[in-house]
C-alpha cells in the first residue's frame, strides 16, 4: 500500500507527518529547525527521500537545508546565491526607487526529473536555479531584467516570487507568479520571460489593461493539461486555457473572491479548490466558518465543503502555499491554517479531519505519495 508524507513549514519550525494509504493515523516528526521560519519545504519527484527546506530568520538570514532520508536528518547546503545581473532598483510603494535586496526564499521547486536541480523563488522577486543539489545557485536574470520591472511593487508580504510551475510536457516552459507584478512565462528554460496577465483587472491600477502590477496570490496546473492554469488573485479567481495568453474570471458564486491558495484534483483536471478569505483587510474566513470551496466544472459554480471543519467562531487564514493534493486513487486534499491546524480529506474534500493541531502558524503544506 502507498504511503503519504505531508511536509509542513511553520513560523517556528518544520514538521513531517506520515501515514499509510488509509490516511487515518499519522506519525508526527518535528519541529525541525525549531524557532526558525520555514517558508517552504518540498520533496523531489525523482527521489522522494530528497527534501529541500527554506529556513529563514530576520536575525540569521537565509539557509537552504537538504535531507536525504525523508526528513529524518538535515544538513545545510551551499547557500551561495549569485545575482547574474546588475542589482538595480525597483519602485517602492510611494514610487521612489528602492534597491533590489535578497530577503528570503519563498518557494522551492525541484526538477521533475533530476533531484539535484531545484528552482528557488526569492524576495525581492528573483528566480534562482541550482544543478548541484543546492551547493551553488545562479540567477535566471532575464526575469528581473524584464523591461517592466519599474512597475513592480511589493505586496503586503513583500515583493516575493512565490509560485513556480514546471510544465511536465515541455521542459523549456516555466510559469512563475510575483506579488505584486503578476504572472510570467518562459518558453526557453528561463532565459527570457513574457508577462501573461491579459484579462486580469486590479482596482488599484489606474490602467485596467496594465501589463504588470497585478497581485497574483497563486497559480495551479493539472499535469495532464498544461495549457490550463487556475489563478487566485488578490481579488478574483481566474483560469486560462492558452497557457496564460488570456484569462477569464471564474469566481462565480463564491462568498468572497479574495483568498490565497488554489489547487487542482489529482485525477480530475476540472475539479478546483479554493479557500475564500473575507477581505484584504480582514484575513480570516467569511462568517467565521472554515469552508473549502470545490468546483467540479473548472470554475463558476462552487460548492462549500464543511464536514469536519469548524463552522462557528473560526478566525484563521490559509496562506498561498498551504494547500496540497496527493495522487492516491481517492484523492487527498490537505491544508494548514495560521492557527496551527493541518486538515486532511481522504475523499477529495467531502469530509475533513485534523491531522494535527496547535502547531505554530502554518506557512506551507506539501504532500508526497510514496511507494
Amino acid at each position: 500500500m502507498s504511503r503519504v508524507r505531508v511536509l509542513v513549514g511553520t513560523r517556528k519550525g518544520a514538521f513531517v507527518l506520515e501515514s499509510d494509504g488509509k490516511r487515518q493515523q499519522w506519525d508526527v516528526s518535528g519541529p525541525h529547525f525549531g524557532g526558525w521560519e520555514i517558508y517552504h519545504l518540498k520533496g523531489s519527484l525523482a527521489d522522494p527521500n530528497r527534501l529541500y527546506a527554506a529556513q529563514s530568520s530576520s536575525w540569521f538570514g537565509q539557509i537552504i537545508q537538504r535531507s536525504e532520508d525523508g526528513g529524518k536528518t538535515w544538513s545545510p547546503v551551499g547557500n551561495k546565491f549569485a545575482y547574474d545581473g546588475v542589482p538595480g532598483t525597483h519602485q517602492w510603494y510611494d514610487g521612489t526607487p528602492h534597491p533590489w535586496e535578497f530577503e528570503r526564499v519563498w518557494h522551492l521547486e525541484p526538477s521533475l526529473t533530476d533531484p539535484d536541480t531545484v528552482y528557488a523563488g526569492v524576495e525581492d522577486a528573483a528566480l534562482f536555479k541550482t544543478t548541484d543539489g543546492g551547493q551553488n545557485w545562479h540567477e535566471l536574470s532575464g526575469l528581473r531584467e524584464h523591461g517592466t520591472g519599474s512597475s513592480w511593487s511589493p505586496g503586503a508580504g513583500g515583493m516575493c516570487l512565490h509560485t513556480i510551475i514546471l510544465d511536465p510536457s515541455n521542459d523549456t516552459r516555466i510559469f512563475v507568479a510575483i506579488s505584486a507584478a503578476g504572472a510570467f512565462r518562459s518558453d526557453d528554460a528561463g532565459v527570457s520571460w513574457m508577462p501573461i496577465n491579459k484579462g486580469l483587472r486590479s482596482e488599484q491600477l489606474p490602467d485596467q489593461d496594465a501589463e504588470v502590477g497585478h497581485c497574483v496570490h497563486r497559480i495551479a496546473m493539472h499535469p495532464s493539461r498544461p495549457q490550463t492554469l487556475f489563478m487566485q488573485k488578490h481579488w478574483d479567481v481566474l483560469r486560462t486555457d492558452d497557457a496564460g495568453d488570456s484569462w477569464r474570471e471564474i469566481s462565480g458564486n463564491l462568498p468572497s473572491d479574495f483568498g490565497f491558495p488554489i489547487d487542482v484534483h489529482a485525477h480530475e483536471p476540472d475539479t478546483v479548490y479554493v479557500i475564500p478569505i473575507k477581505s484584504d483587510s480582514e484575513h480570516f474566513v467569511p462568517d467565521a466558518k472554515l469552508r473549502v470551496y470545490r468546483s467540479r466544472g473548472g470554475g463558476d459554480e462552487w460548492e462549500a465543503l464543511t464536514q469536519g471543519l469548524p463552522q462557528s467562531d473560526c478566525y484563521v487564514n490559509v496562506l498561498r502555499d498551504a494547500m496540497a493534493v496527493d495522487s492516491l486513487d481517492s484523492c487527498g486534499i490537505y491544508f494548514g491554517t495560521t492557527g496551527g491546524q493541518v486538515y486532511a480529506s481522504a475523499d477529495a474534500g467531502d469530509s475533513w479531519a485534523p491531522i494535527v493541531r496547535d502547531l505554530p502558524g502554518v506557512l506551507s503544506v506539501e504532500v508526497q505519495t510514496l511507494p
